[in-house]
C-alpha cells in the first residue's frame, strides 16, 4: 500500500487535469456537465482561476481574478502547458445560486456561498435552518463528486488521448486566436 504522501504527490495531477477538463467542458459542452444534476440549469467560471506551469525547471503561477475578468491570459498559459490548479465556479438552479472554489490537488471545496435560506423567527426554526444549510452544502459536494466521476470515466477510456486531449488542444488553439 502506498504511503499517503507518496500517493498524494503521485496523483495530484489528476485534480489539475480535472479542473482543466472542467473549464474545457464549460466552454464547449456545458450540457454534459449540467446532466450531472437534473436541477442544475447553468454553470460557469466565477471570479477566479489559478493556473500553474512547472515546465522548463521553473514554476509559473497565473492568477486571474475579478468579476468581469477575461480569461485570455489563462488560455495563453494553457498553450504553454499550464494546468488549472484552482477554479471558482458558479452553479445555478432556478433562483438559487452557489459560488465556490475547488482546489485541484485535493478537490477541496472552499469559500462556498449558498443560496439564502429562510429567516429564523423562533428557536424552533433553528434546526430546520441548519438542515437546510447542510442540504445546500451537500448539493455542491455531490455535484463536484459527480463531475469528477464523469471526468474519471472519460480519463480511463482508451480513447482519452485520441479524442479528449485532441479536442482540448483544438479548443485552446481556437480560443487563443479569438
Amino acid at each position: 500500500m502506498l504511503d499517503v504522501s507518496v500517493a498524494y504527490n503521485r496523483y495530484k495531477f489528476l485534480g489539475h487535469e480535472f479542473l482543466t477538463w472542467l473549464w474545457f467542458m464549460i466552454e464547449t459542452d456545458k450540457q454534459t456537465l449540467l446532466d450531472a444534476d437534473t436541477e442544475l440549469e447553468d454553470m460557469y467560471i466565477g471570479n477566479r482561476i489559478v493556473l500553474a506551469n512547472s515546465s522548463h525547471n521553473r514554476d509559473e503561477i497565473i492568477t486571474i481574478k475579478g468579476d468581469d475578468a477575461g480569461l485570455e491570459e489563462g488560455v495563453i498559459a494553457l498553450q504553454k502547458g499550464a494546468k488549472v490548479t484552482e477554479i471558482n465556479l458558479v452553479a445555478k438552479s432556478q433562483e438559487n445560486e452557489w459560488r465556490f472554489n475547488v482546489k485541484g490537488e485535493s478537490l477541496n471545496i472552499g469559500n462556498l456561498k449558498t443560496p439564502e435560506t429562510g429567516r429564523i423567527e423562533s428557536a424552533e426554526d433553528i434546526e430546520g435552518a441548519v438542515l437546510e444549510k447542510i442540504y445546500l452544502y451537500e448539493k455542491m459536494v455531490n455535484l463536484t463528486n459527480q463531475l469528477y466521476t464523469q471526468f474519471i470515466k472519460s480519463r480511463v477510456n482508451p480513447a482519452w488521448e485520441k479524442t479528449v486531449v485532441k479536442n482540448i488542444s483544438g479548443w485552446i488553439r481556437r480560443a487563443a486566436k479569438e
